[in-house]
């Protein structure tokens, strides 16, 4: 099955301008928190420490892998020995599966213990290559097609010799070892996470700044196939993504914020330059993943615009029965979220109302329909009709 990953990046590759966008699921979440990795149960109350299993994640997985709507399912190595070595669950996939190569000492995030994200970040890799790529310690060549063959591999820079020194020294690492093994990565930056006193005075340029020397000395054989990078607003995405065509701009999800905080940060960057997007939480956390992934998917390939999509997501969860867990007017709010995983660094603007489509007069907010007559719901509705034509 030809990955719709390949086809994607080789089109953006030669033609930049192009409209094709990325979409990635981020469900290595297990490699960073403890038992809430997998998110909220629907029994999940006020009080109670009540989430999902690892089974219930990892079907979650194959559910959004059978939709078939995004293009990278991003796993840890143990879900997807199961998945991709185990039951074959990409091989007549479009999807790509890929694997999180290491994991710094800042998303070391086990509940009660909350220090080490607020520590610089340290390198370190539980998983190896031949893990990912065979499930076992040493593959032999026929069998590094049994698992996944990308990965991806995430620095923190703190603006401190030693500690960045440390972090290049185990990317080289990781990447000769990788480009000799013929296993692809893409490489997330996060912000610095503990710089203390020596914290940059422009947080956009110093990341940019750091990517671009840090790839400015790899050939193409050992240059990630893409970014991703914490959104810092149009500037920062257009100076990247101008700077040098062959470097793909991909922006993270980071903490989950409203929906319209979602759909609006893969909207605005896609128009400043990214061609990828990776969301994790933001998927992980939604009311119901495949409604919103199916919306994530309209708004990347230019279909519908943010807002709508927010109003659109809210009336099918309305079909399906389930409760948002915002108010719509309140989920068309763009609110302050953190692009990092301690939840340390700031991503969208502060609080503001979302953009209405040119011309459209505000539409008031949705009544609780259980509590109307029918005749007052076709009054509703006719109503509505009415404001809608003008």
């Amino acid at each position: 099955m030809q990955k719709s990953l390949d086809q994607k990046l080789a089109r953006i590759l030669a033609d930049p301008s192009c409209r094709d966008f990325i979409l990635a699921d981020a469900k290595d979440a297990d490699m960073a928190f403890g038992l809430s990795a997998p998110g909220k149960s629907p029994e999940h109350h006020a009080g109670e420490a009540h989430f999902r299993t690892l089974d219930e994640y990892r079907d979650l997985i194959r559910q959004v892998v059978a939709q078939g709507l995004v293009d990278i399912m991003l796993m840890s190595a143990s879900t997807s020995e199961i998945l991709t070595i185990g039951e074959r669950l990409f091989d007549s996939s479009h999807i790509t599966p890929a694997v999180r190569a290491n994991d710094t000492s800042d998303i070391w995030l086990a509940a009660g213990s909350g220090r080490y994200g607020s520590q610089p970040a340290r390198p370190f890799r539980t998983a190896t290559i031949d893990h990912i790529m065979c499930g076992k310690a040493d593959c032999v060549s026929e069998e590094r097609e049994r698992g996944a063959d990308l990965g991806l591999y995430s620095v923190t820079f703190n603006n401190d010799v030693a500690l960045d020194h440390a972090t290049l020294l185990a990317y080289n690492e990781f990447r000769l070892e990788a480009e000799r093994k013929g296993f692809r990565h893409f490489l997330e930056v996060f912000d610095p996470n503990a710089p203390g006193e020596h914290a940059p005075k422009d947080l956009a340029q110093f990341v940019n700044d750091h990517i671009v020397r840090t790839l400015a000395g790899v050939t193409s054989s050992g240059r990630p196939l893409f970014l991703k990078i914490p959104y810092h607003g149009p500037a920062a995405i257009e100076a990247l993504a101008r700077y040098d065509r062959s470097l793909i701009v991909g922006i993270l999800g980071g903490s989950s914020g409203t929906t319209f905080d979602a759909f609006q940060m893969l909207w605005e960057a896609k128009k400043h330059g990214a061609r990828v997007a990776l969301y994790g939480r933001k998927i992980n956390n939604s009311e119901h993943q495949l409604t919103f992934v199916r919306y994530l998917r309209a708004v990347a390939d230019d279909q519908i615009l943010p807002a709508e999509a927010v109003r659109a997501y809210h009336g099918d969860l309305q079909k399906l029965g389930i409760r948002p867990y915002r108010a719509l007017d309140d989920d068309l709010q763009w609110t302050s979220t953190s692009s990092a995983y301690a939840g340390t660094s700031g991503g969208a603007p502060a609080r503001q109302a979302a953009p209405r489509a040119a011309g459209r007069k505000p539409q008031p907010a949705e009544p609780d329909f259980s509590k109307m007559t029918p005749a007052e719901k076709a009054m509703w509705n006719i109503e509505r009709w009415k404001r809608i034509i003008g």
